[in-house]
């Protein structure tokens, strides 16, 4: 008999379909029962010896909610007997007000009984808050913009099971290092009780970033020619790919996407799939610009725009680029297509396109010193800072930056410029807001913010609180110009405030976006003096019209764990 190893995860939904993804313990079919009628099934795929399906369920009805079990040949294996939690539902959107609850950075949290040295889960107290009250409000999807497990930061659990497999003597040690190490990972993130449930009633869309392979993956083109000279960098790369197109890439596309996608037709037409993604992701590593990570998805009136900031960038330091040229024409197609077809534009990339104005300058001086503006011995101390010091966001690849910002003030202006468009991030361990500004008669009509959020559930060194204080200062931004002038820079052709923040915590950011309107709320995951955690709503921004203004530190809600 099959039983359920891991999920359901409910992915994609719209008006009538969804899909959902499980991994089952032996080949089988896997159906998805709605209580309207609604439903779907399909055969398992297999993968290194695991056995996957995303079941496709049509007849739903739009606007509507509908209870559904998952069966494994046809025996109910979801809800899980006993359970504590609501039955899971899909809910087709509402399209006249879009949710959207988003944040990065997910260590797994431990078990309920042991102590957790880095505070609540986010998504832990998320799953509480809705799972106490049928009636509270609940994200239309949740975007989670990398880190979703951590390949290269393992638990004493894990390393205890690697430890079992392996001698950790050997590198990678007591990382992963290949497929079935990865599926742990996964496990230990995805069976945790809340998340579980959680990630079966509220659809989600995921991109990686570097913890889900390395740390400051793809940081430079010397960084990425050492990985490759490490006899274990290949298998860790290719089964992180692996992996993450099975647990996460798959569930991002729509039906339509799925049914023209070549690898997934390949993958179901064969009794073993393995060498067909091998083969893909030996691929994505060989030619990056022959792969698409990046992905879109329209929830009514709001586009959102998946990115991929990792895989897909150019580290030759003469051509260095965030986006190579195919996946940065697709982003413009994306942006640009039929004006007017939306209200509210979300860039999803997990590093911050916008960040404190001294830590943007000490990175786009790195990038003149590893291209060699102050020559060869400062090209060496730049490329062992930019390491050190993970100097790789958007401000360390300059023309992206630029062209990132040309694109939205043109997105954002003439006849049919939506409302307002919002730059999501997460990566840096605290959440801000950050608002930009063009030179006189050059800016965009819509409102433009970069909204950062993170860690869901991750540590937050003091080194971190001080340094980004201090990089938002007068005093950081001044000493920011020394780094302009050294490097022989120019400025910016965008000036740009912080307007909230920052703020530590483990926390979530939703958007509730209507008609033309927007609205930020940030909550934070905090333990209850009664016990347990809960999510208190930290401040709230209207952010359309133009002026936002915060509403101000809120009473904690009464959502008990």
């Amino acid at each position: 008999m099959a039983g359920l190893r891991l999920g359901p995860l409910l992915r994609y939904v719209d008006g009538s379909s969804a899909t959902v993804w499980v991994e089952a313990s032996r080949p089988c079919t896997a159906e998805v029962r709605c209580a309207d009628g609604a439903g779907g099934e399909v055969r398992t795929f297999q993968v290194a010896g695991h056995h996957y399906a995303l079941v496709p369920v049509t007849g739903l009805t739009p606007g509507t909610a509908t209870a559904y079990e998952v069966l494994l040949d046809g025996a109910r294996v979801w809800p899980l007997p006993d359970s504590p939690f609501p039955a899971s539902e899909i809910r087709t959107p509402d399209e006249d007000v879009v949710r959207v609850a988003f944040g990065s950075c997910r260590w797994a949290a431990p078990p309920a009984e042991e102590h957790d040295p880095v505070g609540p889960d986010a998504l832990d107290t998320l799953a509480a808050r809705i799972a106490a009250d049928s009636g509270a409000e609940r994200p239309d999807v949740l975007l989670l913009l990398g880190d979703q497990v951590y390949a290269d930061e393992t638990s004493d659990a894990t390393r205890r099971w690697l430890a079992a497999r392996r001698d950790l003597a050997d590198p990678p040690g007591d990382q992963v290092a290949d497929y079935e190490e990865y599926t742990r990972l996964y496990y230990e993130s995805w069976l945790d009780p809340e998340v579980r449930w959680l990630l079966s009633t509220v659809p989600s869309c995921m991109i990686f970033d570097d913890h889900d392979i390395v740390d400051d993956w793809n940081t430079s083109g010397s960084w990425l020619a050492d990985m490759r000279a490490t006899p274990w960098w290949r298998e860790r790369l290719l089964s992180g790919l692996m992996s993450y197109w099975v647990h996460q890439h798959l569930g991002n596309l729509s039906p339509a996407e799925l049914a023209a996608d070549p690898l997934y037709a390949a993958v179901r037409a064969t009794p073993d799939g393995t060498d067909p993604v091998r083969a893909y992701a030996a691929r994505a590593d060989q030619d990056p610009a022959s792969v698409r990570w990046s992905y879109r998805r329209d929830f009514g009136r709001v586009r959102v725009l998946m990115i991929d900031t990792r895989a897909a960038r150019v580290l030759d330091e003469d051509k260095r680029s965030m986006l190579n040229a195919g996946e940065a024409g697709w982003l413009r197609e994306q942006v640009l297509d039929t004006p007017g077809s939306y209200d509210h534009l979300l860039l999803g990339t997990s590093l911050p396109w916008l960040l404190p104005h001294l830590v943007h300058s000490a990175e786009t001086w790195d990038s003149a010193l590893c291209r060699g503006e102050r020559g060869e011995r400062w090209a060496r101390f730049g490329e062992d800072l930019r390491r050190r010091a993970d100097l790789e966001h958007w401000a360390a690849f300059p023309s992206s930056f630029e062209a990132l910002a040309e694109l939205i003030a043109e997105a954002g202006s003439g006849e049919g410029a939506p409302a307002t468009v919002c730059v999501l991030s997460g990566d840096v361990h605290h959440a801000y807001v950050a608002e930009p500004s063009w030179p006189a008669g050059s800016g965009p009509d819509a409102r433009v913010l970069q909204l950062t959020c993170s860690p869901v559930h991750n540590s937050i060194p003091l080194s971190i609180r001080l340094g980004f204080r201090f990089g938002w200062s007068g005093v950081g931004r001044a000493l920011g110009r020394w780094f302009e002038r050294h490097g022989r820079l120019g400025r910016p052709s965008i000036d740009w405030r912080r307007t909230g923040g920052p703020w530590f915590g483990n926390q979530l950011m939703t958007l509730t976006l209507r008609g033309r309107s927007a609205r930020l709320r940030l909550d934070q995951a905090r333990s209850s003096r009664q016990g347990g955690a809960r999510l208190e709503t930290v401040t709230e921004y209207e952010l359309a019209p133009r002026q936002a203004t915060p509403t101000g530190p809120r009473k904690p809600s009464a959502d008990p764990r």
